[in-house]
């Protein structure tokens, strides 16, 4: 209570009302390749409906990702989706560009009539990506044609063959002929072997003499005789290909690389930073995000000039004008009328479906709507479009984008229409992309997530998923499911081949309590592309603990008949027989298993700690994880109280009621709390510490059932064998 130096009434309010908070216990997080959606940005998802609408359909590239995020879904509603960030993967734009560039002598060679040189040439699209090789050059040049009679008036006939001949070719032959005293044809009599293209030729110094008989004409040296192209890159519109000059010569050597000219945008981040360095040069739009789905878009822009014959007019109440914000500062004629379609039906399945429509923004980059909100066309698309950015103003618009004072902001001359293109996938995420993508989650202060299924993975990724992820948050599960450790394809069959195959991917991963292995993937059908599909287990058992959690405890068992169905089975890659399920057990692998009339069930609930304790059970890892993560939120409100005998019978007073809670409901079967004099000692406080010691005896769940059946004769009594 405060002091008062006269009278009067103070009202102090305190709470004791603390309790220990609920805390997540079935959220997801998942990393992998997708189509669209926004590149190493976790990005909530609450159903496979909207999984497809942020990230697009599942492809024969990035079905496994695909699938195990909505497996995961389709036992709960919480997963966050890290799109990772492949490196051939590029956005489709309005205006292609780019050029090939960079051919490297690396040796001179000798006896070339002027310095050998190479050039690419490959038009390449906006998106392209580097490609590199070497070039040789060995040989001469095109030899001359034979004249036998030099006849009059010419200025001494030539001829310059082309057509580049590799090493080992043989000679091509042809004669020329002559009409009306002039050479009119080359007629290639033989054309030999080894040719890049067909020989042709090129007749000069004709003149307009008479009587010249010309005779054979002898392709006698070879010019080039390598060109490798050792990463060909994507985006091209034609293969990168190359011309060496220089005349006779051997031994000159070259490396060629081909740089990019596309954009590469993520996010709106990367949109900034790329539009900032000059990358907006790319026309006025750009996918919003990389992949080839933005290869389906189409743009239209219309202001007050052709609204009347406007395809889209129908989709607008009235023409675009002026705007009242611009009126109230004396400026003119600044609305436009912006429209988005699905050009080739990728998105929607219909061609020219109109995806956004934006009305009556305008070309002033001060404008505001009446509610003082940016009304600017630029802001307004690049924030609230799902499919495009807007990187250049039209080149018509030479005042779009000054502010609207006094101004007069000019028209086009017609609506524009631009279709998007050069859009590349890149669905081959490498382990380092995707554990690029995984590392955003280290991140607890920002991302609250407690189930970890890591999809299709090499031993490589699932190790760092569960050492760097789940280990070091301390509060969240991975779960993994095997594939062949050398071909990373999916393991199939049964007896001890299968078992082995699993056991090597089980033995390459850490012993640790944060992580629970599956015996592999299922078979189910893709409605996306009508076909069926291998997919891992591990969004499925995932999803199993995330739908416990709803129907009973995260500390129950999610394995077995009463919790453990498996969704959306045509048949599992495994079906692990009586004797393969004690091998997998055996090591810590649960495994999946189809019982005829009985379904597809998760028959076990181990983690993948080798060390025989109570943490080696999925359901005492989750307890401690929902324990630990509550009593530490609630613990916060502790720091900066005193160390005293009242805070600490506080804090036992907020912890006793939360776990006599999670023992009613089975979690624990006794508990001690100690925080008192005996463990914050002098010492402890004297260093700024406070201590508790929390003592929980864990509920175990039934892994083996022993059923006796004793026959006796009649005229025993039950008690004299024991019952």
């Amino acid at each position: 209570m405060p002091f008062q130096l006269s009278p009067g009434v103070a009202v102090v309010e305190k709470d004791f009302s603390a309790i220990v908070p609920a805390v997540s216990t079935s959220r997801g997080a998942f990393a992998g390749a997708f189509q669209w959606g926004p590149v190493m940005s976790p990005t909530q998802v609450t159903s496979e409906n909207e999984l497809v609408s942020i990230f697009g359909k599942p492809v024969d590239g990035n079905f496994k990702s695909f699938f195990t995020a909505a497996n995961f879904l389709s036992y709960t509603n919480a997963l966050l989706v890290a799109r990772a960030d492949a490196t051939g993967a590029r956005n489709a734009v309005s205006t292609l560009s780019g050029t090939v560039t960079s051919v490297t002598r690396t040796n001179a060679g000798s006896g070339f009539t002027s310095v050998p040189t190479a050039t690419f040439s490959a038009p390449e699209i906006s998106g392209g990506i580097t490609a590199t090789g070497t070039v040789t050059l060995s040989g001469g040049t095109v030899t001359a044609a034979t004249v036998s009679a030099g006849g009059t008036g010419y200025t001494s006939p030539t001829i310059t063959f082309s057509a580049p001949q590799v090493a080992g070719g043989t000679t091509a032959t042809g004669t020329l002929t002559v009409s009306s005293g002039v050479i009119t044809a080359v007629v290639i009599v033989n054309a030999g072997s080894g040719y890049t293209s067909a020989p042709t030729a090129t007749i000069g110094n004709v003149g307009s003499g008479t009587g010249a008989t010309i005779g054979s004409v002898t392709i006698s040296a070879s010019t080039v005789t390598g060109l490798t192209i050792t990463n060909a890159g994507t985006g091209y519109t034609s293969a990168p290909t190359v011309t060496i000059s220089g005349g006779a010569g051997t031994g000159a050597t070259f490396t060629a690389a081909v740089t990019t000219g596309g954009v590469k945008i993520n996010n709106s981040t990367d949109y900034l930073n790329s539009f900032a360095s000059g990358a907006g040069t790319v026309g006025e739009f750009a996918a919003k995000y990389p992949g080839s789905l933005g290869n389906s878009l189409s743009v239209s822009i219309c202001d007050s000039v052709g609204f009347s014959t406007w395809a889209y007019k129908d989709n607008f109440n009235t023409a675009p004008s002026t705007s009242t914000y611009a009126t109230s500062v004396g400026g003119t004629n600044d609305e436009v009328h912006v429209i988005v379609i699905d050009e080739d039906g990728l998105w929607t399945g219909t061609p020219g479906t109109v995806l956004e429509k934006f009305a009556y923004l305008s070309k002033a980059s001060d404008a505001k709507t009446s509610n003082g909100s940016t009304n600017y066309y630029k802001n307004v698309v690049n924030t609230d479009s799902k499919y495009v950015y807007w990187m250049d103003h039209p080149t018509a618009g030479t005042n779009w984008g000054t502010t609207a004072a006094a101004k007069t902001f000019v028209n086009l001359s017609a609506p524009i229409a631009r279709s998007l293109s050069g859009g590349v996938d890149d669905l081959a995420a490498s382990d380092s992309n995707v554990m690029n993508a995984w590392a955003l989650f280290a991140d607890d202060a920002t991302y609250d997530i407690s189930l970890v299924p890591v999809g299709a993975a090499t031993s490589t990724v699932a190790n760092y998923v569960i050492s760097n992820i789940c280990e070091t948050r301390l509060d969240c599960v991975a779960f993994v499911s095997p594939q062949n450790t050398s071909t990373g394809e999916v393991i199939t069959g049964t007896g001890s081949t299968a078992t082995t195959a699993i056991k090597a991917y089980r033995d390459a991963l850490p012993s640790s309590s944060y992580a629970v292995m599956d015996s592999g993937y299922k078979y189910q059908y893709d409605r996306y592309n009508d076909v069926y599909r291998f997919v891992p287990l591990n969004g499925d058992v995932a999803g199993l603990c995330a739908r416990t959690d709803n129907t009973n405890d995260p500390w129950f068992s999610p394995g077995g008949l009463n919790r453990g169905q498996i969704k959306n089975v045509v048949k599992l890659a495994i079906n692990p027989t009586k004797a393969d399920r004690d091998v997998l057990y055996a090591a810590g692998v649960n495994p999946v298993v189809t019982f005829p009339g009985e379904g597809t069930v998760l028959f076990g609930d181990k983690t993948l700690l080798a060390k025989p304790s109570a943490f080696d059970r999925i359901n005492v890892r989750r307890l401690f994880i929902v324990m630990e993560k509550a009593i530490a939120t609630a613990a916060k409100f502790q720091l900066f109280e005193f160390n005293d005998s009242f805070t600490q019978a506080q804090f036992r007073n907020l912890v006793e009621p939360f776990l006599r809670n999670v023992q009613g409901r089975r979690g624990i079967t006794d508990f001690k709390v100690v925080c008192d004099g005996t463990n914050n000692t002098g010492e402890v406080i004297d260093s700024n510490n406070f201590v508790a010691d929390i003592y929980v005896k864990p509920n175990r769940s039934i892994n083996y059932i022993t059923l006796n059946f004793i026959a006796a004769r009649s005229s025993i009594s039950f008690t004299e064998i024991g019952a």
